[in-house]
Parts: C-alpha cells; structure tokens; sequence
C-alpha cells in the first residue's frame, strides 16, 4: 500500500545557534605609514648631520637627557621616539611598528591610534627618566606601548576574535617576555622604557579602546564601537596625569 503522506521536510537552522562571521574593519594605516617615514627621514638627518658637522644634531635637540629635561625641555619626553642609534634598530623598530600598527591603526582609527603611539611614547619616557639617568633614544617605548594595547583590545574583545584570542594573547606574551627579559638584558637597553611604554598603552586601552558589539539582523551584522568620544578623553587624560604627575615628582625629588 502506497504511503500518499507528504515527505518530511529537513529542518532548518535556527540563525540565532548558526556561527556568523562579521568582517573586520579594515583601513590604510595612513598614520602608521607617516610615523614610519618622518622616523626614517630624521635617521637620516641624524647619518647626514654626523657626516657633514661631525655631531648628530637631532639627538642633541631631541635626546632624553634627564639633566636638560630638568632644565625645563620637557619634549624630550616625547621625542626620543624619532631618534635611533643604527640602522639596526630603527631597522626593528619600523618592522614591529608595521606589523603591530598597521592593524591596530585599522580597529582603533587613525586619531586614537596617534594618541596611543603618543601616549606610549610619553609613558615610557617617562618610566626612563625617573629610572634611569642614561640618555636613550628610540620608538621602543611606543611600540611597547602598541603591544599593551592589542593585549587588552584582544581581551575586551574576545568574543569577537573566539578561534583567534588564545594563541594571539600567548604570541604577545611571548614577544613581550623576550623583550623584557632577554633582550632588555642586553647592556645599552632600556628596559624602563619598555615597561613604562607597555604600562602606558595598557592604561589608555583599558579605557578607550575599542569595545565592539555585533548589531544587525541575520543574516547581515556588523561591527559597533561602543566605546564613547568621553571615555576616549578620559584614558587620555588618565596615562597624561598619571605619568605626568610622576614626571613632576622627578623632576623635584
């Protein structure tokens, strides 16, 4: 006997159990690619005007000298960033602010990516000048900072990164640890830069960074940043006070 039953349909997806995937905002790192090539034009300064008057004159004007920001040249907090001792070492510094910057530079946007290098850059100067009384120069301090940065992003935002958050938190541990504790071993490294730099970009981030939410109706979502134009100010204004406060207790201590 013939079944006339009509056949049973497969059931479908439930969209709300399915796993979506939502495209990552993606920019050129404009920001990144101008710090890149001021930091390369005043190495070259720096070669040219070894070569020509025999001293290096943008160290003289940009070093971090703790005698002469106590003298009042208080932007030698902030400019050692442009300076570098050898091919060598801006040679790593531009890689690592490349490969960190240039996606940073894309979920941050452009104006809160320059505040975060800046602020980096400041913190560990900072952390250097209360420190350590030998000069340095170097972008390791913002670069630091990029890297404290992208830890707590990934945190924040973990469940937007859900197969990707593990073994990028445990690749920043790493570099991080290498860094700090092989490397800023070596003689001629400032490790209080460093430490200082990540601090910094910790502290920013823990209030301003981007905190994404997916918003949208199936099967089409998209990525918000929650974060607010005041919480920016206020991590700003929060490594600003902290690290300035600090400057200034050393500057008189």
């Amino acid at each position: 006997m013939n079944d006339a039953s009509p056949p049973s349909q497969a059931p479908q997806p439930d969209p709300a159990q399915q796993t979506v995937r939502v495209a990552l905002p993606r920019t050129t790192p404009y920001v990144t690619y101008a710090i890149i090539g001021i930091t390369v034009v005043i190495y070259l300064l720096q070669l040219a005007t070894r070569a020509l008057a025999g001293v290096d004159i943008p160290a003289v004007l940009f070093i971090k000298s703790n005698e002469l920001i106590r003298s009042g040249q208080l932007w030698r907090l902030l400019t050692p960033m442009l300076l570098h001792g050898s091919i060598t070492h801006i040679g790593f510094n531009m890689y690592a602010l490349l490969s960190f910057g240039a996606g940073l530079e894309s979920y941050f946007g452009h104006g809160r990516f320059l505040l975060l290098y800046l602020l980096g850059a400041f913190a560990g100067n900072v952390a250097s000048f209360l420190f350590t009384d030998a000069n340095s120069v170097g972008a390791s301090t913002a670069i630091f900072g990029l890297l404290g940065a992208e830890a707590v992003f990934l945190i924040q935002n973990r469940k937007v990164f859900p197969g990707r958050f593990r073994s990028a938190i445990g690749n920043i541990i790493f570099i991080a640890a290498i860094n700090l504790f092989i490397i800023g071993s070596l003689p001629g490294i400032d490790n209080w830069g460093h430490i200082g730099g990540l601090l910094g970009g910790l502290m920013f981030t823990s209030f301003a960074g981007p905190r994404w939410e997916v918003e949208g109706n199936y099967p089409t979502f998209h990525l918000v940043d929650k974060r607010s134009v005041q919480a920016i100010m206020v991590g700003a204004a929060t490594v600003l006070l902290v690290f300035g406060g600090l400057a200034m207790w050393g500057m008189v201590r």
